[in-house]
């Protein structure tokens, strides 16, 4: 899982490979599904950005807080943007703020 995941960051970002955001997200997706956090945030990012599939709050949320509950420190800050700015979640400061301390205490800035 962790290297599906890693080879769906060599396509994300176009190293070693062509980019390619499609073989991406299909990597992504297989370590995601597997449970990896780092593979649930990133996926939660393509879908946040439009990246290679039709741009999706919804999703990236889903994704963000699978990821957040696992105590991943960039998905709960990303939780906490989207419940502050209310995409893809109503928005609600009481849970942005919750997320955002989560992850501030893990020392993510």
């Amino acid at each position: 899982a962790e290297a599906q995941h890693n080879l769906g960051l060599m396509y994300d970002n176009g190293e070693g490979v062509p980019q390619d955001y499609t073989k991406a997200l299909d990597w992504y997706t297989k370590a995601a599904n597997q449970g990896v956090a780092v593979a649930q945030y990133n996926l939660g990012l393509m879908y946040k950005n439009g990246e290679g599939v039709p741009q999706d709050y919804v999703k990236a949320a889903e994704l963000f807080q699978k990821a957040a509950n696992q105590g991943y420190a960039e998905a709960q800050s990303n939780l906490g943007l989207m419940y502050n700015n209310g995409e893809g979640v109503p928005q609600n400061y009481t849970k942005a703020l919750d997320w955002y301390t989560k992850a501030a205490n893990q020392g993510y800035a």
